[in-house]
């Protein structure tokens, strides 16, 4: 018979790890895993220099957030350690950030966090200590299918955090547990209350916790001096019309800051790092119909193939899952044709696919935008624009 974990043992013979970020989702799991007569371990993972950010709210993993943790592992009554990962996290997602910046990339470091520090360091050192799984306090859901652990959105749509963690393999799902991914928001708070835990009424961590000012242009300046110079505003046509203060200052579908006035919204349309240029243009110059991803992480049950298999696709956290193709070429090269069409897609963010577009799809993958195609009618733009 299989515990709460999909393990054949009793709770009380199972140890599990419960990575605790000081916030209110992983420090539930710790107490409903607790309470449930599981051997919890928790660990926090200290991520960056703290000291900006310790009195910061939404920040995470630093300052505050790691005597939460330790105060809610107290009242818990299991062990917890702190583990100094700041030199991996560096590396492994700082670094890897600014430079994407430089190179006019759109990233996302929680996915770089999730696919090296959590799901890879911290999966290692919690294998050192003999456990048999690792629990996050993730808003997603994972369940065995045909033997293998399948990844799935979580009940709370709103919550989804799936985006983040297309890129976790089949050897880490199989190690990992998820346990709010059936529970909303409201009961986990609910259930936080009960366990008469500190950080029941605590906001939730915010993106980017590592720029305790918000500015994450400062922190690319700083790891490369010049990243900031400035350089010419193009439209289309290739028409100068202005000058910005650096390519870091800017991603693709940005409205606001250009400042370049015009007949009709101008949004900027694509960023070319070699020439310091900032490419301009209206809405419908946004448009996207199809890119090409690397770095692809697959999860789903058969392989991709060339004649094309249909998908839901997001290509941001904030927006619903939409009806895509998804296809391998014969180079090799994965590309996804997104049917209805997306707006401000940018390289470097994820693409991520589903099953269908519902709150519990399985998640079949996903990789890291390349590159875009847009149709040759929305790169023509009219003078008119800037009459």
């Amino acid at each position: 018979m299989l515990n709460s974990l999909d393990l054949p043992r009793a709770p009380s013979d199972t140890r599990v790890v419960v990575a605790m970020s000081g916030g209110v989702d992983s420090s539930v799991v710790a107490g409903l895993l607790s309470r449930a007569g599981y051997e919890v371990i928790g660990i926090t993972l200290q991520l960056y220099d703290h000291g900006a950010a310790t009195h910061r709210k939404g920040a995470c993993c630093a300052g505050q957030d790691i005597h939460d943790a330790r105060r809610v592992a107290e009242t818990l009554g299991i062990p917890h350690y702190v583990l100094d990962y700041e030199e991996r996290f560096r590396r492994s997602v700082i670094e890897p950030f600014a430079a994407s910046y430089v190179v006019g990339e759109t990233p996302v470091p929680c996915v770089s966090c999730n696919q090296t520090v959590k799901f890879s360091d911290l999966m290692a050192t919690a294998r050192e200590l003999d456990v048999d799984v690792l629990a996050t306090g993730h808003y997603v859901a994972s369940r065995m299918v045909d033997g293998r652990r399948a990844l799935f959105r979580p009940l709370d749509a709103e919550r989804d955090q799936s985006y983040f963690l297309f890129g976790t393999t089949q050897e880490q799902l199989d190690f990992l547990r998820f346990p709010l991914g059936g529970l909303s928001k409201a009961k986990v708070r609910e259930e936080a209350r009960r366990l008469g835990l500190v950080v029941a009424e605590k906001a939730d961590s915010q993106d980017i916790c590592f720029v305790p000012t918000g500015r994450y242009a400062d922190l690319v300046e700083k790891l490369h001096p010049g990243a900031a110079e400035p350089g010419d505003i193009v439209d289309l046509a290739g028409r100068v019309v202005g000058r910005h203060a650096g390519l870091i200052h800017y991603t693709v579908g940005q409205r606001r800051g250009i400042g370049v006035a015009a007949g009709e919204p101008l949004y900027v349309v694509r960023l070319e790092p070699d020439a310091r240029r900032l490419v301009i243009g209206p809405r419908s110059a946004l448009e996207t119909r199809r890119i090409h991803l690397r770095d692809v992480n697959w999860l789903g049950a058969d392989p991709i193939g060339g004649e094309g298999t249909e998908v839901h696709a997001r290509v941001r956290s904030t927006r619903p899952p939409r009806p895509a193709i998804v296809s391998r070429g014969a180079d090799g090269r994965v590309s996804v044709e997104l049917l209805e069409g997306e707006t401000g897609v940018a390289p470097g963010q994820a693409c991520v696919l589903y099953e269908s577009g519902e709150p519990g799809a399985r998640v079949l993958g996903g990789g890291f935008i390349a590159s875009a195609e847009r149709p040759a009618a929305a790169s023509r733009q009219s003078a008119a624009a800037f009459a």
